[in-house]
């Protein structure tokens, strides 16, 4: 008993089930209500939320309609509209030569088909690649390529090889590797613009480049023989500048001093001739008085530490005249006269047949 219980809809509880589905079927308000329900339940699923650092895509009827930006939105409900939410902050990342892979025993296995390649010197290196990359633009990102990471993977393999095979193994291994990661970059990203794939390249990095395993320990032996070259050739360029620098300055100190003697020595031959003019005026006032007193400076000078002794050839000219070699005494002291005419000086020499200077 129910004691006058009765379910929504009028149904009491011991009534058979059968008789319940049979009164909401033909009851109007109950399937009113179920209506309604059922509408705004399909209403509601329309509304949807884009999280910091996303882009919303609506289509409608497949079509692309509209972006919406981070926060709650609204689109008419499924099978009008669609959505598709891209992030487009996340830094992404694609693999070329290896495979890094969690919980296994080896963590970077080697994808030999893709790591091995041709340089342009026809060399051959072993090359692992990480690339980088973020969503640009999210439509072309969802409806211009149909599997964007097998593209991506195919179009890395690409650039690689590419830049590669136009450069030399030294460049790859050595100073050329960086310039390598960005010509690889510029490339790879050209594809993508060509693909109109709405990706945006962040980042390609060479992990390893290596020779192969067969011959690595050689080409090791040469790559240090050709650091040694290196350095050696570093060191003699540094001993140059050093050198150079040096020399120069040795060779602009011996010009100044070039130029200085020369200076020295065409003052000096200025004054010598200016002096020799003024003796010469001299001497065309007084020219015996001046040639004797040449002379006799000249002799001075050359023979300081030497006596002198003055012969005068006028009064001895037939007889061979006895000199006081050994005596330090002047045979007449009488002092000279004052005046400086030729006829005085004459005269004291004619009166004084020989004399002997002192040192």
């Amino acid at each position: 008993m129910t004691n006058g219980f009765k379910w929504p809809g009028g149904r009491n509880p011991d009534d058979p089930p059968r008789d319940f589905l049979e009164r909401l079927l033909t009851d109007p308000r109950i399937l009113l209500w179920g209506v309604i329900f059922l509408i705004a339940i399909w209403l509601g699923s329309g509304f949807y939320v884009v999280d910091p650092g996303e882009t919303g895509v609506i289509r409608r009827f497949g079509k692309e309609l509209a972006k919406t930006s981070p926060g709650l939105n609204y689109h008419l409900p499924w099978p009008i509209d669609q959505r598709n939410i891209v992030n487009t902050e996340r830094i992404r990342r694609i693999e070329v030569g290896f495979r890094s892979g969690a919980g296994t025993l080896d963590r970077e296995r080697k994808a030999t088909a893709e790591s091995l390649m041709l340089t342009g010197d026809e060399n051959i290196v072993d090359a692992q690649m990480i690339v980088q990359y973020k969503v640009g633009d999210p439509s072309k990102f969802l409806f211009r390529l149909r599997n964007p990471e097998e593209t991506l993977h195919v179009a890395a393999q690409v650039a690689l090889r590419s830049i590669v095979g136009q450069a030399t193994i030294d460049d790859v291994l050595t100073v050329g590797r960086t310039r390598v990661q960005a010509e690889t970059q510029l490339f790879f990203q050209r594809l993508m613009d060509n693909y109109q794939s709405g990706i945006a390249i962040t980042e390609v990095k060479l992990q390893v480049v290596d020779p192969p395993e067969q011959v690595k320990d050689a080409f090791h032996e040469v790559v240090r023989a050709r650091e040694d070259r290196e350095r050696l050739i570093n060191q003699a360029l540094g001993y140059k500048e050093d050198l150079i620098p040096r020399a120069r300055g040795e060779a602009q100190k011996v010009l100044r001093d070039a130029e200085a003697y020369k200076e020295e020595r065409i003052l000096k031959s200025k004054g010598d001739a200016a002096r020799f003019l003024a003796l010469y005026e001299e001497y065309k006032k007084a020219t015996k008085v001046t040639r004797d007193r040449l002379y006799l400076e000249t002799v001075n000078r050359i023979l300081p530490k030497a006596d002198k002794i003055i012969v005068d050839p006028a009064i001895h000219t037939t007889i061979l005249p006895l000199m006081p070699l050994g005596l330090n005494v002047l045979p007449d002291s009488k002092p000279a006269p004052s005046s400086d005419s030729q006829s005085g000086i004459e005269s004291q020499l004619a009166t004084q047949p020989f004399r002997q200077v002192r040192r």
